[in-house]
Protein backbone atom coordinates (compact mmCIF):
# COMPACT_ATOMS: atom_id res chain seq x y z
CA UNK A 1 0.00 0.00 0.00
CA UNK A 2 1.10 3.56 -0.72
CA UNK A 3 1.01 6.17 2.04
CA UNK A 4 0.67 9.76 0.85
CA UNK A 5 1.84 12.43 3.26
CA UNK A 6 0.32 15.71 2.07
CA UNK A 7 2.00 18.97 3.13
CA UNK A 8 0.04 22.21 2.62
CA UNK A 9 1.30 25.57 1.40
CA UNK A 10 1.20 29.08 2.85
CA UNK A 11 -1.80 30.24 4.90
CA UNK A 12 -3.56 26.90 4.53
CA UNK A 13 -3.76 23.75 6.58
CA UNK A 14 -4.52 20.06 6.38
CA UNK A 15 -8.10 20.92 5.44
CA UNK A 16 -7.17 21.87 1.85
CA UNK A 17 -6.30 18.23 1.16
CA UNK A 18 -9.61 16.82 2.39
CA UNK A 19 -11.17 15.93 -0.95
CA UNK A 20 -7.95 14.74 -2.55
CA UNK A 21 -7.19 12.61 0.51
CA UNK A 22 -10.66 11.07 0.32
CA UNK A 23 -10.10 10.20 -3.34
CA UNK A 24 -6.76 8.58 -2.53
CA UNK A 25 -8.32 6.57 0.28
CA UNK A 26 -11.08 5.49 -2.07
CA UNK A 27 -8.43 4.12 -4.41
CA UNK A 28 -6.98 1.98 -1.63
CA UNK A 29 -4.14 4.21 -0.47
CA UNK A 30 -3.54 5.91 2.85
CA UNK A 31 -3.50 9.69 2.96
CA UNK A 32 -2.23 11.80 5.85
CA UNK A 33 -2.60 15.57 5.48
CA UNK A 34 -0.07 17.27 7.76
CA UNK A 35 -1.20 19.90 10.25
CA UNK A 36 1.81 22.20 10.33
CA UNK A 37 2.54 24.05 13.57
CA UNK A 38 0.95 27.49 13.53
CA UNK A 39 2.30 30.86 14.65
CA UNK A 40 2.95 31.31 18.36
CA UNK A 41 2.78 27.58 19.14
CA UNK A 42 4.98 26.18 21.88
CA UNK A 43 8.00 24.14 20.91
CA UNK A 44 8.76 26.12 17.79
CA UNK A 45 12.54 26.38 17.89
CA UNK A 46 13.57 29.22 20.23
CA UNK A 47 10.73 29.54 22.71
CA UNK A 48 7.54 30.10 20.79
CA UNK A 49 9.22 30.85 17.45
CA UNK A 50 7.95 28.77 14.53
CA UNK A 51 10.29 28.43 11.58
CA UNK A 52 11.03 26.07 8.69
CA UNK A 53 12.77 23.59 10.99
CA UNK A 54 9.58 23.41 13.06
CA UNK A 55 7.65 22.32 10.00
CA UNK A 56 10.35 19.87 8.96
CA UNK A 57 9.94 18.25 12.39
CA UNK A 58 6.15 18.12 11.82
CA UNK A 59 6.63 16.19 8.58
CA UNK A 60 9.29 13.90 10.05
CA UNK A 61 6.90 13.03 12.87
CA UNK A 62 4.25 12.04 10.30
CA UNK A 63 6.77 9.83 8.51
CA UNK A 64 7.83 8.21 11.76
CA UNK A 65 4.22 7.44 12.60
CA UNK A 66 4.04 5.10 9.61
CA UNK A 67 4.98 1.59 10.73
CA UNK A 68 8.14 0.66 8.80
CA UNK A 69 7.39 -3.03 9.34
CA UNK A 70 4.23 -2.77 7.27
CA UNK A 71 6.20 -2.42 4.04
CA UNK A 72 4.28 0.65 2.92
CA UNK A 73 5.77 3.06 0.40
CA UNK A 74 5.72 6.67 1.51
CA UNK A 75 5.15 9.39 -1.06
CA UNK A 76 5.80 12.90 0.25
CA UNK A 77 3.65 15.52 -1.48
CA UNK A 78 4.40 19.21 -1.01
CA UNK A 79 2.31 22.02 -2.41
CA UNK A 80 3.71 25.53 -2.79
CA UNK A 81 5.67 26.34 0.39
CA UNK A 82 4.95 22.80 1.61
CA UNK A 83 7.63 21.36 -0.65
CA UNK A 84 10.28 22.98 1.59
CA UNK A 85 9.44 21.09 4.80
CA UNK A 86 8.66 18.01 2.68
CA UNK A 87 12.13 18.02 1.12
CA UNK A 88 13.75 18.84 4.46
CA UNK A 89 12.02 15.80 5.98
CA UNK A 90 12.94 13.60 3.02
CA UNK A 91 16.57 14.59 3.52
CA UNK A 92 16.38 13.30 7.11
CA UNK A 93 14.39 10.17 6.27
CA UNK A 94 15.54 9.40 2.74
CA UNK A 95 15.50 5.65 3.36
CA UNK A 96 11.77 5.84 4.21
CA UNK A 97 10.60 7.94 1.27
CA UNK A 98 9.84 6.34 -2.11
CA UNK A 99 9.06 9.54 -3.99
CA UNK A 100 8.76 13.31 -3.56
CA UNK A 101 5.98 15.08 -5.44
CA UNK A 102 6.12 18.86 -5.93
CA UNK A 103 2.67 20.25 -6.68
CA UNK A 104 3.10 23.49 -8.64
CA UNK A 105 6.36 24.18 -6.86
CA UNK A 106 10.02 24.22 -7.78
CA UNK A 107 12.22 21.73 -5.94
CA UNK A 108 14.15 23.98 -3.51
CA UNK A 109 17.91 24.04 -3.13
CA UNK A 110 20.16 23.87 -0.08
CA UNK A 111 20.62 27.22 1.61
CA UNK A 112 17.69 28.90 -0.16
CA UNK A 113 14.72 30.15 1.91
CA UNK A 114 11.14 29.63 0.84
CA UNK A 115 10.88 33.39 0.42
CA UNK A 116 12.77 33.05 -2.87
CA UNK A 117 9.79 31.17 -4.33
CA UNK A 118 7.20 33.83 -3.48
CA UNK A 119 5.95 34.92 -6.93
CA UNK A 120 5.02 38.51 -6.08
CA UNK A 121 8.34 40.39 -6.10
CA UNK A 122 7.07 43.46 -4.28
CA UNK A 123 5.70 41.24 -1.55
CA UNK A 124 8.96 39.29 -1.43
CA UNK A 125 10.98 42.48 -0.99
CA UNK A 126 8.69 43.72 1.78
CA UNK A 127 8.98 40.45 3.68
CA UNK A 128 12.75 40.44 3.29
CA UNK A 129 12.99 44.02 4.55
CA UNK A 130 11.08 43.07 7.67
CA UNK A 131 13.32 40.11 8.47
CA UNK A 132 15.86 42.12 10.45
CA UNK A 133 13.17 43.46 12.73
CA UNK A 134 11.66 40.04 13.53
CA UNK A 135 8.29 40.84 11.91
CA UNK A 136 5.07 39.36 13.14
CA UNK A 137 3.25 36.63 11.29
CA UNK A 138 2.64 37.31 7.61
CA UNK A 139 -1.07 38.18 7.31
CA UNK A 140 -3.18 35.75 5.33
CA UNK A 141 -5.13 37.03 2.32
CA UNK A 142 -8.12 38.94 3.69
CA UNK A 143 -10.23 38.66 0.54
CA UNK A 144 -10.56 36.16 -2.31
CA UNK A 145 -8.85 38.58 -4.72
CA UNK A 146 -5.69 38.73 -2.58
CA UNK A 147 -4.90 35.05 -3.22
CA UNK A 148 -3.84 36.01 -6.76
CA UNK A 149 -0.65 37.48 -5.29
CA UNK A 150 0.33 33.95 -4.30
CA UNK A 151 -0.77 32.08 -7.42
CA UNK A 152 -3.55 31.73 -9.97
CA UNK A 153 -6.97 30.86 -8.52
CA UNK A 154 -8.19 29.55 -11.87
CA UNK A 155 -10.71 26.74 -11.46
CA UNK A 156 -11.62 27.38 -7.81
CA UNK A 157 -15.31 28.08 -7.34
CA UNK A 158 -16.36 31.28 -5.61
CA UNK A 159 -17.69 29.24 -2.67
CA UNK A 160 -14.43 27.28 -2.30
CA UNK A 161 -12.37 30.46 -2.52
CA UNK A 162 -14.52 32.07 0.16
CA UNK A 163 -13.97 29.04 2.42
CA UNK A 164 -10.23 29.17 1.75
CA UNK A 165 -10.19 32.81 2.80
CA UNK A 166 -12.29 32.20 5.91
CA UNK A 167 -9.99 29.39 7.08
CA UNK A 168 -6.69 31.05 6.16
CA UNK A 169 -4.15 31.50 8.94
CA UNK A 170 -1.12 33.82 9.22
CA UNK A 171 2.21 32.41 8.09
CA UNK A 172 5.06 32.41 10.64
CA UNK A 173 7.79 34.56 9.06
CA UNK A 174 10.56 32.14 10.06
CA UNK A 175 9.05 29.52 7.75
CA UNK A 176 9.73 31.80 4.79
CA UNK A 177 12.97 33.39 5.92
CA UNK A 178 14.95 30.45 7.33
CA UNK A 179 17.16 28.81 4.67
CA UNK A 180 16.51 25.15 3.91
CA UNK A 181 19.41 22.97 5.01
CA UNK A 182 20.03 19.74 3.10
CA UNK A 183 22.70 17.07 3.36
CA UNK A 184 22.08 15.78 -0.15
CA UNK A 185 20.51 12.50 0.97
CA UNK A 186 17.19 13.34 -0.68
CA UNK A 187 18.85 13.81 -4.08
CA UNK A 188 18.58 10.07 -4.69
CA UNK A 189 14.82 10.00 -4.06
CA UNK A 190 12.73 9.89 -7.28
CA UNK A 191 10.82 13.10 -7.87
CA UNK A 192 7.68 14.17 -9.72
CA UNK A 193 6.60 17.68 -10.65
CA UNK A 194 2.92 18.48 -11.11
CA UNK A 195 2.74 21.59 -13.27
CA UNK A 196 -0.47 23.64 -13.14
CA UNK A 197 -0.64 25.27 -16.55
CA UNK A 198 -3.13 27.90 -15.38
CA UNK A 199 -0.37 29.24 -13.16
CA UNK A 200 2.01 29.73 -16.04
CA UNK A 201 4.14 26.69 -16.86
CA UNK A 202 3.63 23.44 -18.73
CA UNK A 203 5.85 20.55 -19.74
CA UNK A 204 6.54 21.91 -23.22
CA UNK A 205 7.72 25.23 -21.79
CA UNK A 206 10.03 23.48 -19.30
CA UNK A 207 11.48 21.34 -22.10
CA UNK A 208 12.23 24.48 -24.11
CA UNK A 209 14.10 25.94 -21.15
CA UNK A 210 16.10 22.73 -20.85
CA UNK A 211 16.92 22.90 -24.56
CA UNK A 212 18.50 26.31 -24.06
CA UNK A 213 21.17 24.51 -22.05
CA UNK A 214 20.67 26.14 -18.66
CA UNK A 215 22.89 24.05 -16.34
CA UNK A 216 20.55 24.79 -13.42
CA UNK A 217 17.92 22.63 -15.14
CA UNK A 218 20.17 19.69 -15.98
CA UNK A 219 18.84 17.62 -13.07
CA UNK A 220 15.35 17.67 -14.58
CA UNK A 221 16.35 15.20 -17.31
CA UNK A 222 17.26 12.51 -14.78
CA UNK A 223 15.11 9.44 -15.65
CA UNK A 224 13.94 9.34 -12.02
CA UNK A 225 12.25 12.71 -12.55
CA UNK A 226 8.76 12.72 -14.07
CA UNK A 227 6.18 15.40 -14.83
CA UNK A 228 2.44 15.76 -15.09
CA UNK A 229 0.27 18.67 -16.16
CA UNK A 230 -3.05 19.83 -14.78
CA UNK A 231 -5.04 22.45 -16.67
CA UNK A 232 -5.88 24.54 -13.64
CA UNK A 233 -4.49 27.19 -11.28
CA UNK A 234 -2.17 27.01 -8.30
CA UNK A 235 -4.50 25.14 -5.90
CA UNK A 236 -5.45 21.91 -7.76
CA UNK A 237 -6.50 20.19 -4.52
CA UNK A 238 -9.41 22.67 -4.50
CA UNK A 239 -10.04 23.10 -8.22
CA UNK A 240 -9.29 19.58 -9.53
CA UNK A 241 -9.12 17.22 -6.52
CA UNK A 242 -10.09 14.07 -8.44
CA UNK A 243 -7.58 14.72 -11.22
CA UNK A 244 -4.88 15.55 -8.69
CA UNK A 245 -5.53 12.29 -6.81
CA UNK A 246 -5.23 10.35 -10.06
CA UNK A 247 -1.94 12.09 -10.89
CA UNK A 248 -0.55 11.33 -7.42
CA UNK A 249 -1.42 7.65 -7.80
CA UNK A 250 0.24 7.53 -11.21
CA UNK A 251 3.29 9.36 -9.87
CA UNK A 252 3.61 6.82 -7.07
CA UNK A 253 3.61 4.10 -9.74
CA UNK A 254 6.56 5.77 -11.49
CA UNK A 255 4.53 7.11 -14.39
CA UNK A 256 4.77 10.55 -15.93
CA UNK A 257 6.46 12.43 -18.73
CA UNK A 258 10.25 12.45 -18.79
CA UNK A 259 12.17 15.34 -20.26
CA UNK A 260 14.86 14.72 -22.83
CA UNK A 261 18.40 16.05 -22.40
CA UNK A 262 19.36 19.30 -24.08
CA UNK A 263 19.97 18.61 -27.74
CA UNK A 264 22.02 21.02 -29.83
CA UNK A 265 19.75 20.25 -32.78
CA UNK A 266 16.78 21.68 -30.87
CA UNK A 267 18.54 24.88 -29.79
CA UNK A 268 17.71 27.95 -31.90
CA UNK A 269 21.44 28.65 -32.16
CA UNK A 270 21.88 25.48 -34.19
CA UNK A 271 18.90 25.67 -36.55
CA UNK A 272 19.15 27.41 -39.92
CA UNK A 273 16.71 30.11 -40.97
CA UNK A 274 13.81 28.72 -42.98
CA UNK A 275 14.29 31.04 -45.97
CA UNK A 276 17.19 31.34 -48.37
CA UNK A 277 18.64 34.82 -47.79
CA UNK A 278 21.74 36.50 -49.21
CA UNK A 279 24.90 36.32 -47.14
CA UNK A 280 25.53 39.78 -45.79
CA UNK A 281 28.25 40.79 -43.33
CA UNK A 282 27.30 42.24 -39.99
CA UNK A 283 28.56 45.47 -38.53
CA UNK A 284 28.94 45.06 -34.77
CA UNK A 285 28.90 47.89 -32.24
CA UNK A 286 28.56 47.11 -28.53
CA UNK A 287 25.43 44.92 -28.19
CA UNK A 288 24.03 45.80 -31.66
CA UNK A 289 24.60 44.23 -35.09
CA UNK A 290 23.57 46.00 -38.30
CA UNK A 291 22.93 44.39 -41.68
CA UNK A 292 22.96 47.26 -44.15
CA UNK A 293 21.57 46.85 -47.68
CA UNK A 294 23.55 47.91 -50.72
CA UNK A 295 21.24 50.80 -51.53
CA UNK A 296 21.25 54.58 -51.28
CA UNK A 297 20.56 55.77 -47.77
CA UNK A 298 19.36 56.60 -45.34
CA UNK A 299 17.15 53.49 -45.17
CA UNK A 300 14.32 52.45 -42.81
CA UNK A 301 15.27 49.92 -40.15
CA UNK A 302 13.71 46.88 -38.48
CA UNK A 303 15.07 46.07 -35.01
CA UNK A 304 14.59 42.41 -34.02
CA UNK A 305 14.26 41.93 -30.24
CA UNK A 306 14.84 38.43 -28.91
CA UNK A 307 12.83 36.77 -26.15
CA UNK A 308 13.69 35.18 -22.84
CA UNK A 309 14.44 34.89 -20.03
CA UNK A 310 17.64 33.19 -21.18
CA UNK A 311 20.62 31.98 -19.12
CA UNK A 312 23.20 34.74 -18.69
CA UNK A 313 26.04 32.47 -19.77
CA UNK A 314 24.37 31.00 -22.85
CA UNK A 315 26.58 31.04 -25.94
CA UNK A 316 26.16 32.01 -28.66
CA UNK A 317 24.05 34.97 -27.63
CA UNK A 318 20.74 35.58 -29.45
CA UNK A 319 22.04 38.15 -31.97
CA UNK A 320 24.18 35.34 -33.41
CA UNK A 321 21.36 32.81 -33.64
CA UNK A 322 20.76 31.83 -37.28
CA UNK A 323 17.04 32.56 -36.96
CA UNK A 324 17.56 36.19 -35.91
CA UNK A 325 20.46 36.71 -38.30
CA UNK A 326 18.17 35.29 -40.98
CA UNK A 327 15.43 37.77 -40.21
CA UNK A 328 17.89 40.67 -40.28
CA UNK A 329 19.43 39.57 -43.58
CA UNK A 330 15.97 39.00 -45.04
CA UNK A 331 15.01 42.56 -44.09
CA UNK A 332 18.23 43.88 -45.67
CA UNK A 333 17.45 41.96 -48.86
CA UNK A 334 14.20 43.93 -48.99
CA UNK A 335 16.10 47.22 -48.85
CA UNK A 336 15.90 48.13 -45.16
CA UNK A 337 18.50 47.94 -42.40
CA UNK A 338 18.15 44.75 -40.36
CA UNK A 339 19.21 44.96 -36.72
CA UNK A 340 19.82 42.30 -34.07
CA UNK A 341 20.81 42.99 -30.48
CA UNK A 342 21.46 41.36 -27.14
CA UNK A 343 19.61 42.50 -24.05
CA UNK A 344 19.92 41.29 -20.47
CA UNK A 345 16.65 39.45 -19.90
CA UNK A 346 18.07 36.58 -17.85
CA UNK A 347 15.31 36.37 -15.24
CA UNK A 348 11.72 37.59 -14.98
CA UNK A 349 13.03 40.26 -12.62
CA UNK A 350 15.13 41.69 -15.48
CA UNK A 351 12.40 43.24 -17.64
CA UNK A 352 13.20 46.81 -16.60
CA UNK A 353 16.87 46.28 -17.38
CA UNK A 354 16.07 44.62 -20.71
CA UNK A 355 13.70 47.46 -21.63
CA UNK A 356 16.47 49.98 -20.97
CA UNK A 357 18.89 47.92 -23.08
CA UNK A 358 16.46 47.87 -26.00
CA UNK A 359 15.68 51.58 -25.78
CA UNK A 360 19.39 52.47 -25.73
CA UNK A 361 20.12 50.15 -28.65
CA UNK A 362 17.32 51.67 -30.71
CA UNK A 363 18.71 55.16 -30.17
CA UNK A 364 22.15 54.01 -31.35
CA UNK A 365 20.55 52.56 -34.47
CA UNK A 366 18.62 55.77 -35.16
CA UNK A 367 21.81 57.79 -34.77
CA UNK A 368 23.52 55.87 -37.58
CA UNK A 369 23.58 58.09 -40.70
CA UNK A 370 22.59 55.15 -42.91
CA UNK A 371 19.32 54.76 -41.00
CA UNK A 372 16.22 56.87 -41.62
CA UNK A 373 15.69 57.88 -38.00
CA UNK A 374 12.01 58.65 -38.55
CA UNK A 375 11.17 55.23 -40.03
CA UNK A 376 11.88 52.40 -37.60
CA UNK A 377 9.95 49.23 -36.74
CA UNK A 378 10.45 46.98 -33.71
CA UNK A 379 9.89 43.22 -34.03
CA UNK A 380 9.65 41.17 -30.81
CA UNK A 381 9.85 37.44 -30.20
CA UNK A 382 8.48 35.15 -27.46
CA UNK A 383 9.06 36.49 -23.92
CA UNK A 384 10.33 39.74 -25.42
CA UNK A 385 6.69 40.50 -26.22
CA UNK A 386 6.21 42.09 -22.80
CA UNK A 387 8.74 44.74 -23.83
CA UNK A 388 6.22 45.98 -26.40
CA UNK A 389 4.20 47.61 -23.63
CA UNK A 390 6.34 50.74 -23.32
CA UNK A 391 6.22 51.34 -27.08
CA UNK A 392 2.45 50.81 -27.17
CA UNK A 393 1.82 53.13 -24.25
CA UNK A 394 3.95 56.09 -25.42
CA UNK A 395 4.84 55.50 -29.08
CA UNK A 396 7.38 57.95 -30.52
CA UNK A 397 6.59 59.58 -33.85
CA UNK A 398 9.36 57.66 -35.62
CA UNK A 399 7.94 54.25 -34.65
CA UNK A 400 6.06 53.14 -37.75
CA UNK A 401 5.16 49.59 -36.75
CA UNK A 402 5.40 46.94 -34.04
CA UNK A 403 5.58 43.25 -34.87
CA UNK A 404 5.65 40.14 -32.71
CA UNK A 405 6.16 36.43 -33.37
CA UNK A 406 4.58 33.91 -30.96
CA UNK A 407 4.80 36.55 -28.22
CA UNK A 408 4.08 36.42 -24.52
CA UNK A 409 1.73 39.39 -24.15
CA UNK A 410 0.96 39.29 -20.44
CA UNK A 411 3.11 38.13 -17.52
CA UNK A 412 2.45 34.47 -16.73
CA UNK A 413 0.76 34.12 -13.34
CA UNK A 414 3.75 32.58 -11.58
CA UNK A 415 6.16 35.28 -12.80
CA UNK A 416 5.15 37.72 -10.08
CA UNK A 417 5.90 40.85 -12.10
CA UNK A 418 4.76 43.84 -10.04
CA UNK A 419 2.77 46.76 -11.37
CA UNK A 420 1.22 47.18 -14.79
CA UNK A 421 4.19 48.36 -16.85
CA UNK A 422 4.88 45.15 -18.77
CA UNK A 423 1.31 44.36 -19.74
CA UNK A 424 0.75 45.05 -23.47
CA UNK A 425 -2.98 44.40 -23.01
CA UNK A 426 -3.16 47.45 -20.73
CA UNK A 427 -0.92 49.59 -22.93
CA UNK A 428 -2.80 48.94 -26.17
CA UNK A 429 -5.72 51.05 -24.98
CA UNK A 430 -3.68 54.27 -25.18
CA UNK A 431 -4.20 56.74 -27.97
CA UNK A 432 -1.82 56.75 -30.90
CA UNK A 433 -1.03 53.04 -30.85
CA UNK A 434 1.16 52.20 -33.86
CA UNK A 435 0.19 49.42 -36.27
CA UNK A 436 0.77 45.93 -34.90
CA UNK A 437 1.64 42.84 -36.96
CA UNK A 438 1.07 39.73 -34.86
CA UNK A 439 2.32 36.31 -35.98
CA UNK A 440 0.32 33.70 -34.10
CA UNK A 441 1.29 30.03 -33.76
CA UNK A 442 -1.71 27.73 -34.00
CA UNK A 443 -0.08 25.10 -31.80
CA UNK A 444 1.10 27.57 -29.19
CA UNK A 445 1.40 26.39 -25.59
CA UNK A 446 -1.94 27.10 -23.84
CA UNK A 447 -0.44 29.35 -21.17
CA UNK A 448 1.12 31.66 -23.80
CA UNK A 449 -1.85 31.48 -26.17
CA UNK A 450 -4.05 32.81 -23.37
CA UNK A 451 -1.92 35.97 -23.15
CA UNK A 452 -2.31 36.58 -26.88
CA UNK A 453 -6.08 36.28 -26.61
CA UNK A 454 -6.06 38.70 -23.68
CA UNK A 455 -4.18 41.22 -25.82
CA UNK A 456 -6.47 40.84 -28.82
CA UNK A 457 -9.55 41.21 -26.63
CA UNK A 458 -8.13 44.43 -25.18
CA UNK A 459 -7.10 45.77 -28.60
CA UNK A 460 -10.45 45.07 -30.27
CA UNK A 461 -12.51 48.01 -28.97
CA UNK A 462 -9.74 50.48 -29.84
CA UNK A 463 -9.55 49.67 -33.52
CA UNK A 464 -5.80 49.11 -33.52
CA UNK A 465 -4.42 49.07 -37.04
CA UNK A 466 -2.57 45.91 -37.89
CA UNK A 467 -2.66 42.38 -39.16
CA UNK A 468 -2.75 38.89 -37.69
CA UNK A 469 -0.64 36.34 -39.53
CA UNK A 470 -1.70 32.85 -38.49
CA UNK A 471 0.49 29.78 -38.73
CA UNK A 472 -2.20 27.13 -38.05
CA UNK A 473 0.18 24.18 -37.74
CA UNK A 474 3.08 26.12 -36.27
CA UNK A 475 4.47 25.83 -32.78
CA UNK A 476 6.31 28.34 -30.62
CA UNK A 477 9.48 29.07 -32.60
CA UNK A 478 7.89 27.75 -35.78
CA UNK A 479 10.70 29.13 -37.97
CA UNK A 480 12.95 26.34 -36.74
CA UNK A 481 10.51 23.89 -35.14
CA UNK A 482 8.23 23.62 -38.19
CA UNK A 483 10.06 24.35 -41.41
CA UNK A 484 7.16 24.12 -43.83
CA UNK A 485 5.84 26.15 -46.73
CA UNK A 486 3.12 27.40 -44.36
CA UNK A 487 5.82 28.74 -42.02
CA UNK A 488 7.83 30.26 -44.86
CA UNK A 489 4.79 32.06 -46.23
CA UNK A 490 3.94 33.38 -42.76
CA UNK A 491 7.40 34.97 -42.47
CA UNK A 492 7.13 36.44 -45.98
CA UNK A 493 3.67 37.83 -45.29
CA UNK A 494 4.68 39.32 -41.95
CA UNK A 495 7.72 40.99 -43.49
CA UNK A 496 5.61 42.41 -46.34
CA UNK A 497 3.15 43.78 -43.81
CA UNK A 498 5.86 45.44 -41.70
CA UNK A 499 7.65 46.91 -44.72
CA UNK A 500 4.40 48.29 -46.13
CA UNK A 501 3.90 50.32 -42.96
CA UNK A 502 7.56 51.18 -42.64
CA UNK A 503 8.08 52.54 -46.15
CA UNK A 504 4.73 54.21 -46.80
Amino acid sequence: MTVFILVPGVFTGAHVWAETAARLAGAGAEAHPVALTGPGAAGGGAGSRVDLETHVVDVVATIDAVDPAAGQEIVLVGHDYGVHPALGAADLRAERVARIVCVDAVLPQDGVPALAAVPDRELRARLADGAAGEPGAVPAPASPAEWQRWGSTEGITDAALARLTARAVPQPPGTLLQPLRLTGAAAAVPTTGVLCTGNGAGIELVQKLVDFGDPALAALVDPRVTFFELATGHWPMLSRPAELAEVLLRAAAGEGHRLTPADAARHPAQRPFLLEVPELPRERSENVDLYVPDAPGPRPAVVFVHGGPLPAGARPTPRDWPVLVGYARYAAAQGVVGVTLDHRLHDVADYERAAADVAAAVERVRADPRVAADRVALWFFSGGGLLMADWLRTPPAWLRCLAACYPVLAPLPNWGLPGRRFRPADAVAHAGTPPVVLVRAGRETPEIAATVEEFLTAAGPHGVDGEIVDVPHGRHGFETADVTEESREAVRRAMRSVLARLTS
